[in-house]
């Protein structure tokens, strides 16, 4: 079992303000506990407030003195996260860190946000766009690090540029990898942006591998009565230490990309196993779907258009 026993060190994080979407289970709450024992204050936007309260009981039971808190959050609704937005920028603290976990996988029917967007677009990227553009005085003000949770699947298909709804064919698993695609590319864009107007902000992507997480297994929420034969078959491979990784390994290029002073703004990370689906997290090399600065833009122009956020102080 070659990744059993694979980690990495968190620096010290005292003093710093981190927000982890997704946290409540999987990968995200192993992220979010990390970051907590490291000293961070969490802030986990959550959609459900029972597992969120679960999530927060867990990361105290291994670390008595964490400060984390709950706060709401439904990234398939533009008002919730203008909401969740709002009550952060009323705090007026400071966000030191960012990462941008959630996200929905291959519903198996075509289902949309409380927008009307096809629901892995809307809540895997445009959820976290919005976000990120409600919460950019607070991220400009901590010289944040943003890290956007991508997937292997970013690196197949396209974005469907002309049906980004899926509304005249869906296919669950090329909208996920369009998701992605969109998120990684608004990662990198952000991270151009940043430079070229000097708002302090380091983006950069990560991708967990292929582990036994949440995702792919029974969502009644999405449509999903029960477990998929891919998540079963990954389970098994996990528990003998083939190939794939763990929940454990899984959290790790996430960490390193949010955490670690050599990750770089623009780099990418992951598992560096065969196929890179599982073991230690390294650099990577970048997708070739995710390579094009033009995509970039045009993904920017679009999510501005669709979700009305629009990030001040930008270059033209």
């Amino acid at each position: 079992m070659p990744h059993r026993d694979t980690d990495i060190g968190v620096p010290d994080l005292s003093g710093k303000r981190a927000v982890v979407t997704g946290a409540s289970d999987g990968i995200g709450l192993g992220i979010a506990t990390r970051l907590a024992a490291a000293g961070a204050e969490v802030v986990m936007p959550v959609r459900n407030p029972r597992k969120g309260e679960e999530a927060v009981a867990v990361i105290r039971e291994r670390s008595p003195h964490a400060t984390v808190s709950l706060r709401a959050l439904d990234l398939s609704s533009l008002a919730s996260v203008a909401e969740c937005g709002k009550a952060l920028l009323d705090e007026g603290r400071p966000v030191h860190l960012l990462v941008n976990n959630a996200g929905v996988m291959t519903p198996p029917h075509r289902q949309t946000t409380a927008d009307g967007f096809e629901l892995q677009f809307g809540t895997n990227h445009l959820g976290h766009f919005a976000l990120v553009g409600h919460l950019l005085p607070l991220l400009r003000a901590g010289r944040a690090r943003v890290t956007s949770q991508i997937s292997v699947a970013a690196n197949r298909n396209a974005v469907n540029w002309d049906d980004l709804g899926w509304e005249r064919s869906y296919n669950g698993m090329r909208a996920y990898s369009q998701s992605k695609i969109a998120l990684g590319l608004f990662g990198l864009e952000l991270d151009r942006r940043s430079r070229a107007a000097g708002w302090g902000i380091t983006s950069n992507l990560s991708h967990p591998g292929i582990a036994p997480t949440s995702l792919l297994a029974a969502r009644p929420e999405v449509g999903r009565a029960e477990d998929t034969p891919g998540v079963r078959l990954i389970r098994a491979l996990s528990a003998r230490g083939i190939v794939v990784g763990t929940v454990h390994t899984a959290q790790l290029p996430a960490l390193l990309a949010a955490t670690s002073p050599e990750a770089v703004g623009g780099g990418f990370y992951g598992p560096r196993g065969p196929g890179h689906m599982g073991g230690p997290p390294a650099p990577q090399k970048l997708y070739g779907r995710l390579r094009d600065a033009g995509e970039a833009r045009r993904v920017w122009r679009i999510s501005e258009e669709l979700t009305g956020v629009h990030f001040q102080g930008q270059p033209d």
